[in-house]
């Protein structure tokens, strides 16, 4: 009998989820704070849960018809983006392009494609920022890195700061991934203080246990008042899964890629800054290796 009630909760939990998910998806623009009571979300230890009922979310006309009217228009350009050719592009243009620039900053615009984080989300003591940098030109992310853990008795390290780009979407919240199969490098123009960061791709997961994998690569600043760039080949990065290389390690999948990002945690404590000027692609002929490191046969043949 327990065993039966026990499935029946789940059979009515799954339906209610279900039930959310399915609502979120129609009436997604007219609801404005409903994603974190709908979605679960880290909660510092200690912390009590938010058992806001999900009847008393705030309820937006105005905002509706605005975003009615943005996923039209997102479709209409997906439509015309899928009759000139791949991704927008001409199919010589998408077949032979040797560079590419996916992310600029130039505006503010460019600037909302991208997410500011650190462990004060943690209850840490880093902070981090982004804004345009001069004339307009450029992002300056900056802040203080601070190492001094959070006091709630179970976090026992911190001290990061981080930025990433958005989730890609299409039209009524579909999901988009890029395709940068036709490159090989990623090439960055950006001016650092001397610190040592991290490069973070993260692709689609094929399965539902993947989705703490990342694949990470370094990225090292001169500072001073020059720029550099870097160009690194996709065959260089790693795998990762919640910040422990794996032993089983396999080629980045850059028909999938989801989002970019750069963490900083060099552990010292003080002020930080890194100026960049474009994130682009390169397909450089001379680059001919197609993994650097060690893959291990599952199954050997004896």
């Amino acid at each position: 009998m327990a065993l039966s009630f026990k499935l029946l909760d789940g059979v009515f939990l799954s339906s209610r989820c279900h039930r959310q998910n399915a609502l979120h998806l129609l009436l997604g623009p007219l609801l404005t704070d409903c994603i974190s009571k709908l979605y679960s979300s880290y909660r510092r230890p200690g912390t009590a849960p938010d058992n806001t009922p999900p009847w008393k979310m705030n309820f937006s006309f105005e905002k509706g018809v605005d975003g009615i009217k943005k996923h039209f228009g997102l479709l209409k350009k997906e439509l015309v983006d899928h009759w000139k050719g791949p991704e927008g592009y001409r199919l010589d243009e998408y077949l032979l392009a040797q560079t590419r620039v996916v992310w600029e900053f130039r505006s503010q615009k460019d600037l909302d494609e991208w997410v500011v984080s650190s462990d004060a989300e943690i209850g840490g003591k880093s902070e981090a920022y982004l804004k345009l940098g001069k004339n307009n030109q450029t992002a300056l992310l900056y802040g203080t890195l601070n190492t001094e853990a959070p006091r709630d008795g179970e976090t026992g390290y911190s001290g990061y700061c981080a930025m990433r780009s958005k989730l890609p979407k299409g039209a009524f919240e579909t999901k988009k991934y890029y395709d940068w199969s036709n490159f090989n490098s990623l090439y960055l123009r950006i001016r650092g203080d001397g610190r040592p960061w991290m490069i973070n791709i993260y692709t689609n997961p094929y399965f539902s246990h993947q989705k703490d994998d990342l694949y990470n690569y370094f990225m090292f600043t001169r500072g001073g008042p020059y720029w550099q760039e870097i160009k690194i080949p996709f065959s260089k990065f790693f795998l990762s899964s919640r910040g422990r290389i794996q032993d089983d390690q396999h080629p980045l999948w850059l028909d999938k890629i989801s989002t970019v990002g750069f963490t900083l945690g060099d552990k010292a404590d003080g002020p930080f800054q890194l100026e960049i000027d474009f994130i682009g692609l390169l397909n450089d002929r001379a680059h001919t290796e197609e993994f650097a490191y060690e893959k291990y046969e599952r199954n050997p043949k004896v």
